[in-house]
C-alpha cells in the first residue's frame, strides 16, 4: 500500500496480473475530474479509455470470427456492438466490483455511494488500456477473453434462441435441430402449443407459447440452458 492509502493488491488478484508499474493501475482508475492538487494524472483515465477501447474492439472481434466461422460481416458487426457497449463493461465493473477502487472525488457518486454507469464503463476500458501497457496484447487479450466469453455465449442481437441453437450444432458438426409438436391445449381462440426440439445425439427439450414459433423458441432457449449446465455451449 503506497503512503496514500492505495492498494492495488486487490484489484490485481482479481485481474489475475500483478502490475510491473502500478502507476498505470492507478491512472486507469482515476477519474478525469479528480480535485486533487498532487494528482499526477491531469487527464485521468481518459487516455487509457482510448486505448483499452480499440484493444477491446480488436480482442472481441477475433474472438467473434473464431467463435462463428460462418457467420456474415453483419452479423458479425451487430454483436460486436452489443459486446463493446456501456452494458457489457458495467457488467464486466460490477463483477471486479470496480467501484471500490475508483479514485474520484465524493460528487462523483450518488447518495448510495455508486459511481455512474458510465464513469464504471470507462474505467473498464481504461484497465484494458493499462493492461496492454503493462503486460503486452496477451494479458490484455487474456483478460477480455476471460470476462466476455459469458457475455459472447448469450443469444446476439437480432439472433433468436432457434438462430443460437442452429449455429451451436452447425458448429459442432451436428444436423439441424428438428422441431415437432407434441401437444396442443386450450380452445380454439386462445391455444396452447409445446414443442419438443431435438439435436442429434443430444437430449431433447420442450417449449411452451401461444404460437408455434413462440413455443419453438422457448423449446431452443431450453436446450440451450442445458448445453450451458453441461458445459458444452
Amino acid at each position: 500500500m503506497s503512503a496514500d492509502g492505495f492498494d492495488p493488491a486487490p484489484l490485481e488478484a482479481r485481474l489475475g496480473h500483478r502490475f510491473a508499474a502500478r502507476e498505470r493501475l492507478r491512472e486507469a482508475l482515476t477519474h478525469p475530474s479528480l480535485n486533487d492538487p498532487d494528482n499526477p494524472f491531469p487527464h485521468g483515465y481518459e487516455r487509457l479509455e482510448f486505448l483499452g477501447d480499440r484493444v477491446l474492439g480488436l480482442v472481441v472481434a477475433e474472438a467473434l470470427m473464431a467463435r462463428h466461422p460462418d457467420l456474415p460481416e453483419g452479423d458479425l458487426a451487430r454483436h460486436h456492438t452489443a459486446l463493446v457497449r456501456r452494458e457489457a463493461l458495467v457488467e464486466v465493473a460490477r463483477a471486479l466490483a470496480l467501484k471500490d477502487h475508483l479514485i474520484v472525488d465524493a460528487g462523483a457518486r450518488d447518495a448510495a455511494g455508486e459511481p455512474p454507469p458510465s464513469l464504471l464503463a470507462n474505467a473498464t476500458e481504461a484497465l484494458i488500456g493499462a493492461l496492454f501497457l503493462d503486460g503486452g496484447y496477451a494479458v490484455a487479450r487474456a483478460f477480455v477473453l476471460a470476462h466476455w466469453e459469458p457475455l459472447m455465449a448469450r443469444p446476439g442481437p437480432g439472433r433468436d434462441p432457434k438462430t443460437a441453437l442452429q449455429e451451436w450444432a452447425q458448429g459442432h458438426g451436428l444436423g439441424l435441430p428438428s422441431y415437432h409438436q407434441s401437444a396442443r391445449q386450450g380452445p380454439d381462440h386462445a391455444p396452447r402449443f409445446t414443442i419438443d426440439v431435438e439435436v442429434e445425439g443430444l437430449a431433447r427439450a420442450s417449449g411452451e407459447g401461444t404460437t408455434k414459433r413462440e413455443a419453438e423458441k422457448a423449446a431452443a432457449q431450453a436446450l440451450l440452458a442445458i448445453l450451458d449446465q453441461e458445459g458444452r455451449r
